[in-house]
């Protein structure tokens, strides 16, 4: 394959989340019980054309990958594999050199999860993952999607503790789907519309605005002491608090995955003075915007 030709992102439709390790660091040090195992990583790659990763000293992560449509490759310890539609493989957290890529005349569709924690080597001992396993056939696996999904737009509504908990808690859903595919149930949806949800779906919604906590409290007609008090219960911070951490994260994805100056990501997310913006962003995130984008681009699936 040209060198030319590979990519490690940018396909039409895809979906990607990569949590900031120091938002990572910050919840494992406040709650390290909560956070034995955690999401570091979440995206969707569909038909990935010249998708392509390699990885010389392998991966702190464990590396779930869906195969839904066609095809792809890894090697993993000098072994070759071919992964099929309706595939799975968890690579789990090693040293050892890997690399995987999508088939170059049936491209595959993938959903993938990155994971990982202190105790990852006992999980992956106590779940029998190892280097060597292999892809698993599995029946279209729709609960995973479903709780793919879930995580995703847990994760789209912000990096706070309650947020990246649910996260590890609904892995642990999703894992069991692919490694106990005989013991899956289905469940109802249940539409989920309060106030603290339809505020955090405002925000996102205005992120290239300046919204205030009297804007916010004045759309479900409550005051701003008692507004303010609801939202900082439920989460764990201040309404403007919270506005802004959701900026950083749409921030960190902008500067993932596209190449715009920081002057422009800074005035898509209402913010007119770049130097304004890129303190905001050290004080949340704890870099620059520049060097998180030099070192991000060192990660990622």
């Amino acid at each position: 394959m040209s060198s030319s030709l590979k990519r490690r992102d940018g396909f039409i439709g895809e979906k990607l989340i990569s949590i900031p390790l120091k938002v990572l660091e910050e919840v494992k040090n406040k709650e390290p019980d909560l956070f034995q195992v955690y999401v570091t990583q979440i995206g969707y790659f569909p038909k990935a054309n010249f998708h392509y990763r390699e990885r010389r000293k392998g991966c702190d992560d464990n590396i779930l990958i869906y195969c839904l449509q066609g095809k792809g490759h890894y090697i993993l310890d000098n072994k070759r594999y071919e992964v099929n539609s309706n595939q799975f493989i968890i690579i789990p957290a090693t040293e050892k050199y890997m690399r995987y890529w999508a088939d170059k005349d049936d491209p595959w569709t993938i959903y993938w999860v990155h994971y990982t924690g202190d105790g990852i080597d006992a999980f992956n001992r106590a779940l029998n993952l190892g280097v060597t396993n292999g892809p698993v056939l599995i029946p279209f696996n729709e609960k995973a999607l479903e709780i793919w999904q879930n995580i995703y737009q847990t994760l789209e509504m912000g990096y706070s503790i309650e947020n990246l908990c649910n996260a590890g808690f609904c892995l642990y859903h999703l894992l069991a789907t692919f490694l106990f595919p005989q013991r899956r149930v289905q469940s109802s949806r249940e539409n989920d519309g309060d106030l603290i949800t339809k505020t955090i779906h405002s925000m996102r919604d205005n992120i290239n605005k300046k919204l205030s906590v009297e804007e916010m409290a004045a759309s479900h007609s409550l005051s701003v002491s008692h507004f303010s008090n609801l939202f900082r219960k439920a989460t764990g911070m201040p309404p403007i608090d919270y506005f802004i951490h959701i900026k950083m994260q749409r921030a960190c994805q902008l500067l993932y995955t596209n190449n715009d100056k920081i002057r422009d990501v800074a005035v898509e997310l209402g913010y007119d003075d770049p130097y304004y913006f890129s303190r905001i962003f050290k004080k949340y995130i704890g870099s620059s915007p520049e060097q998180y984008r030099l070192n991000i681009k060192g990660i990622g699936d």
